[in-house]
């Protein structure tokens, strides 16, 4: 059967979407989204087309025009304004008018006749007329009127040069018969976030840690009193692990121990017992009003609010009597706790997503997101989402954000590369990385490049955590002080979010031997720290903050360009502003125990810098200041004094 409907224009390789438009590309508000395509048609029209924008729900398109390079490579941009759900399509079309300009513009010629070729022009333009309004309309039509009377008056030059005029040229541009084109569908999406889920510093901690008396329990008031000392550390997001009512049955003791004395507070993932599960609030840490008035002094402090989302439940958790079946069971009856090999966890059942009620399961799992969200929570930090169905999460998160379109979730997913991202794909705007298992140069910028320079830029945002209450890296534990100064520069410069957990800054490193886990583990323990114990480095992580926040360069992810160096011990890598207003360079020694020195490849003309010119090299973190000419440059990095450079390019 010969088609009755069909297109002439051909729209391909559109860049950038995720799995050919099933998934939404990530961008925060302000951000640009560049668009690519090949469009082309048969024969020898001219093209035009154009960039078509909205925000999901809206009826009308925002336009702009996309610009021809070579070889039908198309290219146009647009800024995606508010949080929320964008889409973005191409139409393009023949361009008849532009088309006819030119045929008529190399027939022009002395002796050459041209009165069928302007009478096309006409009937082009009249259509034009038709779709053009007010004053416009009228400005055309009397250019075609004039142009008729040129033809009958014999006066073909004054015809012709009145329809490929200017000031014809540019309402035609306003009022083109697309009739003749194809518009991209279905539509391809955008997920808008706020900036603070692309740029962030992520501080963790333990509320029932925060008293300052050994062995007695935090509370939310004890939290409050330590929310000034974080906030002047430069952190903007405050990560709490679960502030739930702990279990009482099976509780860990001390270092993940089975036998518990009856002091041991227990896992805050063990969650539930006789005062409420995952909307309840440990009794020990305080009230609700003790609550409010923590959520209240965050954001007088212009602090967000992380909390752990954790779908565990303890043996005592209300769900396990009244929803039984939300469990899994043994052959026996028995319901079956929770196990990683070889870790078991007794204090834990975890959730079945397999159960019959997936329904009732499902929309509860919702109504706890949306109660902490009521109670002032931003963000959610979710335990182990690559356990649970992608489609939960992309249900869950789409119903979240039709409420509430700002809130911000990090997949706590250290598992494989495709599944990490799928979950984002699926909605989160956040995820942990392999960054903490990354040491040598090399797997360095490789990872980082994955991370910023090909498709996953697009829709994953990686926060760097130098460290986690369950991951003590042995670069941490082996190498002391430098290295703890070393992981910050790289976790807060190479990615624009990042985060440690408390105790960082007094580079606590004692592990439980020939294992990646903390001696001592706050998890399962009170932890009473000296805020300004000796060898601290609060101000280090302080001044790493503050430069942050006044390079502009820093708040980019995925402008991350990596620079020659000559050891292998050193990393250098700079950041920059598209009009290159701020440039950061950044080395690094990634040996904690030796001095390193090398020399970096500076480039020139990615920095708009003379080959001869000379231009000062500030070290915003050490203060220190260099004279820096030609594209290479000297560096001296050791543990004793200088980790690294965090250096400001500017001209004299």
């Amino acid at each position: 059967m010969i088609p009755q409907d069909y297109s002439r224009v051909n729209i391909e390789a559109v860049k950038p979407q995720i799995d050919c438009g099933r998934y939404p590309i990530k961008r925060v508000v302000g951000e640009k989204v560049a668009v690519s395509a090949d469009i082309y048609k048969e024969g020898h029209d001219k093209l035009s087309a154009v960039l078509k924008t909205r925000k999901v729900g809206e009826k009308a398109w925002q336009e702009s025009p996309m610009t021809l390079a070579l070889n039908d490579d198309w290219y146009g941009e647009f800024s995606v304004t508010e949080i929320g759900p964008w889409e973005y399509t191409i139409e393009a079309y023949a361009d008849h008018y532009r088309s006819w300009v030119e045929e008529i513009s190399k027939k022009n010629l002395p002796g050459a006749k041209l009165e069928s070729e302007l009478l096309e022009g006409m009937a082009i333009i009249r259509k034009s007329a038709a779709l053009a309004k007010g004053e416009d309309r009228a400005r055309i039509e009397s250019i075609i009127d004039a142009m008729d009377k040129a033809i009958t008056a014999g006066e073909q030059q004054g015809a012709v040069d009145l329809g490929i005029g200017g000031v014809l040229h540019s309402l035609m541009a306003k009022y083109p018969d697309r009739s003749e084109g194809y518009e991209l569908a279905p539509t391809l999406k955008v997920m808008v976030n706020r900036p603070i889920s692309r740029f962030a510093a992520w501080y963790e901690f333990f509320p029932r840690s925060q008293s300052t008396t050994p062995h007695k329990h935090g509370t939310l008031q004890d939290s409050i009193r330590r929310l000034p000392a974080i906030k002047a550390m430069g952190f903007d997001v405050i990560y709490l692990p679960p502030i739930h009512p702990i279990g009482h049955s099976f509780r860990k003791g001390k270092n993940n121990s089975l036998t518990a004395t009856p002091d041991d507070v227990g896992s805050p993932w063990a969650i539930g017992n006789e005062h409420g599960g995952h909307t309840g609030l440990e009794p020990k840490l305080g009230t609700w009003d003790d609550w409010d008035q923590f959520v209240a002094t965050c954001r007088e402090l212009e602090i967000e609010i992380a909390l752990d989302y954790v779908m565990n439940c303890s043996p005592d958790h209300p769900y396990v009597a009244a929803h039984p079946e939300w469990f899994f069971h043994r052959p026996d009856g028995s319901i079956k706790y929770a196990e990683n090999p070889p870790k078991k966890y007794q204090d834990v059942y975890p959730l079945n997503f397999g159960t019959a009620d997936r329904a009732g399961l499902w929309q509860e799992m919702l109504r706890v997101f949306l109660f902490w969200i009521d109670k002032g929570v931003t963000t959610f930090r979710v335990d182990n989402p690559h356990t649970k169905p992608v489609a939960f999460w992309e249900w869950v998160i789409g119903q979240v954000h039709r409420q509430h379109p700002g809130v911000i979730f990090l997949a706590e997913a250290f598992t494989k590369p495709k599944m990490m991202r799928l979950l984002a794909k699926a909605g989160y705007a956040q995820s942990y990385t392999y960054f903490t298992w990354r040491n040598e140069k090399e797997e360095i910028i490789e990872y980082v490049n994955e991370l910023t320079n090909g498709e996953m830029k697009e829709y994953f945002t990686g926060n760097f955590f130098a460290n986690t209450p369950d991951i003590l890296p042995p670069i941490l534990q082996y190498g002391g002080r430098p290295a703890f100064i070393m992981r910050a520069v790289l976790a807060a410069t190479l990615s624009s979010v990042y985060g440690i957990y408390s105790g960082y800054e007094l580079c606590e490193n004692a592990a439980i031997e020939g294992k990646e886990e903390y001696l001592d583990s706050e998890k399962y323990e009170i932890k009473v720290r000296d805020w300004r114990a000796p060898g601290n480095i609060v101000d280090i992580i302080t001044r790493i903050n503050q430069i942050r926040r006044e390079s502009p360069a820093l708040h980019g992810y995925n402008n991350v360009l990596f620079l020659g160096t000559d050891n292998p011990n050193i990393l250098a890598y700079a950041k920059m502003t598209d009009d290159r207003s701020d440039i950061i360079v950044c080395a690094v020694n990634l040996d904690p125990y030796h001095q390193q020195v090398a020399t970096i490849q500076i480039p020139l003309g990615t920095f708009d810098i003379g080959w001869d010119e000379q231009y000062q090299a500030h070290d915003v973190l050490n203060d220190q200041n260099y004279r820096w000419s030609g594209p290479s440059a000297y560096v001296e990095l050791s543990p004793h004094n200088l980790m690294a450079h965090i250096i400001k390019i500017r001209r004299w």
